[in-house]
């Protein structure tokens, strides 16, 4: 089997190109990346001692993908990852859309040409912005957890948020084109018989993820916090409260590994997440850094940005149910492995900024 991974140089999809060979004998792997993150050096560097034929490309021209061999199936790991993408002066409006929307219709385009499958790795982020605000919360040992007795809203348990949430506007630039770019897998696959899986993924982590908010807060809070760089909680009255879930990549891997192997199984939306058991606030990621690197002062911004959600913990009972799919990595390991990674590159914080 030959797979194309887009964005091979980011954490997932390099990650997905260590993993993914180990669970699949006799796996072949193209990527592709246009490498213009700081740090896709580093990873494709590892790619290619690991004998992965890594081109330079961008989804976002329909010619690079021209050279492309036939292969058996797409992984599109390839986005601007920000929730805040859009309206900042980092990333125009026009480039989230042309990242994470136009490159989908263009990866989609090969796969009907070749008649070759695809799995996006889609976001908790489609789930309704203003849904996720208005859940009733209480806060408890330093985070926020929804009063689950007080809330009949369809798609929440004590499970967390399941693939019945409503997705309604508004949700966020970024989230919008995950959705739009789901709706449109799917659209393809029943037109052109194209097999699909689109997973939406929680907030991915582990050693070797780049140091930037926007590709994975574990990561970046751990490395922070061990360089003593100054860390804030933003909004909710500045208590770092927020909670989101953790997943390792390996376990993402395990699922995708079966997904290949199973095209027939296809065609749904699944959630695919640490769950509750993997998901901790700011503040108390704050006190489990203490622990391991000593006192750091973190500041204060009680303002809400737009788009930040106090809680958000994906159920993944369906994926569970349908592929006998559960994250094995726990919480503490993962931040483990990370921690250990902070302290044996002490630079991969300016190796994340392109210093």
């Amino acid at each position: 089997m030959r797979i194309l991974i887009t964005g091979i140089c980011g954490f997932v999809g390099s990650a997905l190109a260590r993993e993914l060979p180990i669970l699949l004998e006799g796996l072949e792997i193209v990527g592709l990346d246009n490498l213009s993150r700081a740090g896709s050096e580093h990873n494709r560097s590892g790619l290619r001692k690991q004998k992965v034929e890594v081109l330079h490309g961008d989804i976002r021209n329909p010619s690079d993908l021209e050279g492309v061999p036939r292969v058996d199936w797409v992984i599109d790991a390839a986005a601007n990852p920000s929730v805040l993408a859009g309206i900042t002066k980092e990333t125009s409006s026009r480039q989230l859309l042309e990242h994470n929307l136009l490159g989908t219709v263009n990866l989609l385009e090969f796969c009907k040409r070749h008649q070759t499958g695809m799995i996006l790795l889609s976001t908790s982020r489609v789930y309704s912005l203003a849904r996720l605000c208005a859940l009733p919360m209480r806060t408890g040992d330093g985070r926020f957890e929804p009063r689950f007795a007080e809330s009949n809203e369809p798609g929440l348990s004590a499970g967390g948020i399941s693939e019945a949430f409503s997705t309604q506007a508004p949700l966020s630039l970024y989230g919008c084109a995950k959705l739009a770019s789901e709706m449109l897998l799917l659209e393809y696959g029943l037109a052109f018989g194209l097999p699909l899986h689109i997973n939406r993924c929680g907030v991915l982590a582990g050693a070797g993820q780049f140091g930037k908010a926007d590709q994975g807060i574990f990561s970046f809070w751990i490395h922070s916090y061990r360089a003593r760089r100054p860390l804030t909680y933003i909004g909710f009255a500045g208590t770092g409260h927020q909670v989101r879930d953790c997943l390792h990549p390996h376990d993402l891997a395990c699922l995708v590994a079966m997904q290949l192997r199973h095209p027939e199984k296809g065609g749904k939306v699944l959630n695919v997440s640490g769950g509750l058991a993997n998901s901790i606030s700011l503040a108390r990621l704050s006190e489990w850094c203490s622990q391991r690197f000593g006192p750091h002062k973190v500041a204060c911004e009680p303002q809400n940005r737009p788009y930040d959600v106090p809680w958000l913990v994906l159920d993944s009972s369906v994926a569970e149910r349908e592929w006998n799919w559960r994250p094995t990595t726990r919480l503490e390991a993962t931040l483990q492995e990370i921690a250990d990674h902070a302290e044996k590159n002490p630079r991969w914080l300016e190796l994340s900024d392109g210093a």
